[in-house]
């Protein structure tokens, strides 16, 4: 019935928003227990298993595939890992671009999605199924890629207190030199994180001296979804 393929229609759309929810959610307590860097190519693994099952799902003949995989790509994405992890990597004076790099790549990935699923290109009744297996190809490279880069070297130095490993992973990214300012200047981070107390969501939203901040958040994040990028 047509009010049942809307209402199916309407779920795979937006259960990638509930998995995102839910993998934004648990972010912070995974990455400070194992490391950017696992936690990364855990969530390349989740994708690519995610690609797998919506890429099968036209054999299999199974719609639920698809909600399936579009849920775990929203778990897999929404972990805001990558631009912590390439920030974290970089110098000092590349910081701030290496951050931009994140924004940048995600508008191409939905440029290219949105190219690539033209009926003439992979959105044809036949090369669907590929185009929704397409996510899993980045998640391959950086899998492979990954194990050759070390460890984010602040969470070396403020989780683990493994000062050696930081240097070593210091001197792997950036080459030989004196790094003590670095050191230095993640200790004095490391102490002002212990005085600071972090709040849960609901403690933000109850805190007076944050409302104004958090009244521009939600009015920012609201309104943007009037701008089209919603309908596109």
């Amino acid at each position: 019935h047509q009010d049942n393929l809307l209402f199916l229609w309407s779920i795979t759309v937006s259960i990638f928003g509930i998995g995102g929810l839910l993998g934004s959610s648990g972010s912070r307590y995974l990455t400070v227990k194992y490391g950017k860097k696992k936690c990364l190519m855990c969530n390349n693994l989740l994708m690519i298993a995610a690609a797998s099952i919506m890429g099968c799902s036209k054999i299999a003949q199974s719609f639920e595939m698809i909600l399936i995989g579009r849920f775990m790509c929203g778990v897999s994405l929404c972990v805001p890992l990558h631009h912590q992890y390439v920030g974290e990597i970089s110098p000092r004076k590349l910081r701030g671009f290496s951050n931009s790099t994140s924004s940048f790549f995600w508008s191409l990935g939905k440029a290219i999605g949105q190219i690539s699923g033209q009926r003439e290109l992979l959105g044809s009744q036949s090369l669907w199924p590929m185009l929704m297996a397409s996510c899993g190809f980045p998640a391959l490279v950086q899998l492979v890629t990954l194990p050759f880069f070390p460890e984010s070297p602040p969470y070396l130095l403020m989780h683990k207190g493994d000062q050696e490993g930081y240097k070593k992973a210091i001197r792997q990214l950036w080459g030989e030199g004196h790094h003590q300012a670095d050191i230095d200047d993640i200790m004095k981070e490391k102490a002002t994180m212990k005085n600071t107390k972090i709040l849960s969501v609901l403690e933000l939203m109850k805190e007076p001296a944050f409302r104004w901040q958090l009244y521009m958040i939600v009015t920012l994040t609201a309104t943007i979804q009037l701008c089209g990028i919603q309908a596109v």
